[in-house]
Order: structure tokens, then sequence, then C-alpha cells
């Protein structure tokens, strides 16, 4: 078993309080986040952004994964997560998860690189995790 970890610190109330979050490697180390850069044009970084990126990220590796199982590797595979939160009658939930992918696959064909795009959505890691729905655009450059 494979464990990587985060971590976040923070202090105050919603609105006024702030807060530094970290990664284990130290790619992050005390990124700010807070009300204001979630919900207003703050700087640092968020929740949903960074699910956003580990997602992004794990699809891309697993779509490169399953390309080599069919024998094809790409010359780039660019991958967008957008993630939406909406507020609820029970507070704020993220409600969807858009992958836009554009790949520059030399050999791969249309339907090879849909099969392909579906099945690393539906199985990397962080599809997985998440229980939002996940939608995606896949376009072959």
């Amino acid at each position: 078993m494979i464990k990587k970890s985060g971590s976040a610190k923070w202090s105050g109330d919603l609105k006024a309080g702030k807060g530094y979050v970290s990664t284990e490697s130290g790619v992050l180390k005390d990124q700010p986040y807070g009300f204001n850069t979630r919900f207003e044009d703050g700087n640092g970084t968020n929740p949903e952004e960074l699910i956003g990126a580990a997602h992004a990220s794990c699809f891309s590796m697993a779509l490169s994964m399953i390309l080599g199982e069919k024998g094809l590797a790409a010359d780039s595979i660019e991958t967008t997560a957008a993630v939406s939160l909406e507020k609820k009658d029970s507070g704020f939930e993220v409600t969807n998860i858009h992958l836009d992918l554009k790949a520059s696959i030399p050999g791969a064909d249309k339907v090879t690189f849909d099969e392909c795009a579906k099945t690393a959505k539906e199985n990397c890691p962080i599809s997985k995790l998440l229980n939002a729905e996940i939608t995606m655009d896949a376009e072959l450059v």
C-alpha cells in the first residue's frame, strides 16, 4: 500500500480566517487558502482547485497506461478538471467534475481513443474516490 499525505492549518472564522495547505513532498508548502480564495478572487488555492489538479493528473496518467496497453504512446495529453461547487439546502457540495481532454496520439483512431479515455475516466483512482458525477469532453488532435 502506498500512502501520500497533505496537511492543512486553519485559524479564525470562515470569512476572516486563514488557512495554509502543504503536501508531504513539499511541492505545496504553506500555500494560503481561505474564503477569499474559494468564493472570491483572493490570492491562493482552494480545495476544489486541488481536487481538479489531482483528478486531471491522475486521469492523464491512467490514460497513458491504457494507451500503452494498446501499443500507443501519446505525444501529448492535456487534461483540465473543472470542479463545480454548488450551494444546496444542506450546504455546499461538489456536484460535478468535467474533464476536458485534448490529446495527440500518433496511430490512434477515434474509436480506440474514445474507448481508452472512457476507461481512464471510470478507473483512475481519483475518479473512483470521488462521489460526484464526472463528465468529460475528449478531443483527439
